[in-house]
C-alpha cells in the first residue's frame, strides 16, 4: 500500500473524532487534504478554523464552512499532519510553511491529534527544522543561527520569511528553547509532546493510535 492510501486511512480515522457542533482546527499539508475529503463525506456540522489560506480554500471548495479564528478563544479538537514523529512524541512540522499558525491552533485545542503515514515516524528527529523569521533584521538573525537556509518560497500567511535550520537536533527540548529565545524567530517547527494528545499512524491497512500526555 502506498503512502497516499495510508494518509487517507489516517485522515479517515481522525475525521471520526469530530463531534457535532464542536470547534475544530484544521492543519495544513498533504495529509490534511485527505482529512478535508473525509469531513466532507461525513457532513459533520462543526465550527471549523484553518491554519492557512490554502486549507481554508480547499475546505470551502468541498462545502465545509470555515470561519475566522478571531471569534474563538479555544478549540475542542485540532487535527494536523507532521513531517517527523519521534518515539517520545516530539514532532517536526512546517514544511507547508504555516507552522506559526499550526502551533497557535494546536496549543489552543483541548485535544491535538496528529495524523501520518508510515514514513513519518523516525528513530530520532533530524534536520531540517522549519523556521518562520521576521524580515526585519533578517541577516542578523541568520548570522546568529548559523546553519540556516532561506527557502525560495512565498512568505508565510503572516508575512514571515520561511527558512530551515540544518544544525543538530540531538536534544529537541534544548533546541526548542534556543530557537524560541532567539530574536527574529517568530516560530519554529519543533512541537513538544505536551502539546500532543494522540498520534494516528497508518501502516499498510493498519491504523494505530498512540495516546500521549497532551490536553484532552
Amino acid at each position: 500500500m502506498n503512502t497516499e492510501e495510508e494518509k487517507r486511512l489516517a485522515a479517515d480515522a481522525a475525521a471520526e473524532l469530530i463531534e457535532v457542533n464542536s470547534r475544530v482546527g484544521l492543519g495544513t499539508g498533504t495529509t490534511v487534504a485527505y482529512l478535508l475529503e473525509a469531513i466532507a463525506r461525513r457532513g459533520v456540522t462543526a465550527r471549523y478554523v484553518a491554519t492557512s489560506p490554502g486549507t481554508a480554500d480547499a475546505a470551502r471548495a468541498l462545502g465545509i464552512v470555515v470561519e475566522s479564528f478571531d471569534g474563538l478563544d479555544e478549540l475542542d479538537l485540532a487535527i494536523d499532519g507532521a513531517d517527523q514523529i519521534a518515539p517520545d512524541g516530539w514532532l517536526v512540522k512546517g514544511r507547508g510553511g504555516a507552522h506559526l499558525r499550526e502551533k497557535v491552533v494546536a496549543a489552543s485545542a483541548r485535544r491535538f491529534v496528529v495524523i501520518a503515514d508510515s514514513s513519518k515516524p523516525v528513530a530520532s528527529l533530524h534536520p531540517p527544522v522549519p523556521l518562520e523569521l521576521h524580515h526585519f533584521g533578517l541577516r542578523a538573525t541568520l548570522r546568529e543561527l548559523g546553519s540556516v537556509t532561506v527557502r525560495d518560497a512565498e512568505r508565510s500567511p503572516d508575512g514571515g520569511v520561511l527558512a530551515d535550520y540544518h544544525g543538530a537536533v540531538d536534544d529537541p527540548r534544548a533546541l526548542a528553547v534556543r530557537l524560541a529565545s532567539t530574536p527574529g524567530i517568530s516560530a519554529h517547527g519543533l512541537f513538544a509532546p505536551e502539546l500532543v494528545s494522540d498520534i494516528i499512524v497508518a501502516t499498510g491497512k493498519t491504523v494505530t493510535t498512540t495516546t500521549l500526555g497532551g490536553p484532552r
